[in-house]
């Protein structure tokens, strides 16, 4: 077994350093922290994608709260909550007609956002 090796050294000569104990045992370590641990560069990689794309939801769902509560903020007044609840909901006094146009440009783009949806 020990010649084999030397024969092997001899023609591979980049591959003389595996016959030092010490740098098997570093390859070794190496190997098994890329890629065999529980924490491994690989796992590691998987979890920072996961941490980023939660950072990006938080930055979207605290950027929602903002315009939320600014729409909060206006519908303590009572104009507002009128103005709100007519172009929303139709809404509309006893004396009133209501008349909803709508272009075509607007179906379309209704029609494809419910094809996406």
């Amino acid at each position: 077994m020990f010649k084999k090796l030397q024969v092997l050294f001899q023609k591979f000569p980049f591959l003389r350093f595996l016959g030092n104990k010490y740098y098997v045992i570093l390859l070794i370590f190496i190997i098994w922290m890329l890629f065999l641990d529980n924490y491994s560069y690989l796992e590691h990689r998987v979890l920072n994608k996961q941490i980023d794309e939660l950072e990006n939801n938080k930055e979207y769902y605290q950027s929602e709260i903002t315009k939320d509560s600014l729409k909060i903020k206006h519908l303590k007044n009572d104009n507002m909550i009128e103005k709100y609840a007519r172009e929303k909901y139709f809404m509309k006094k006893d004396s009133e007609d209501i008349y909803i146009i709508e272009f075509e440009e607007d179906k379309e783009k209704d029609s494809i956002l419910e094809a996406e949806q």
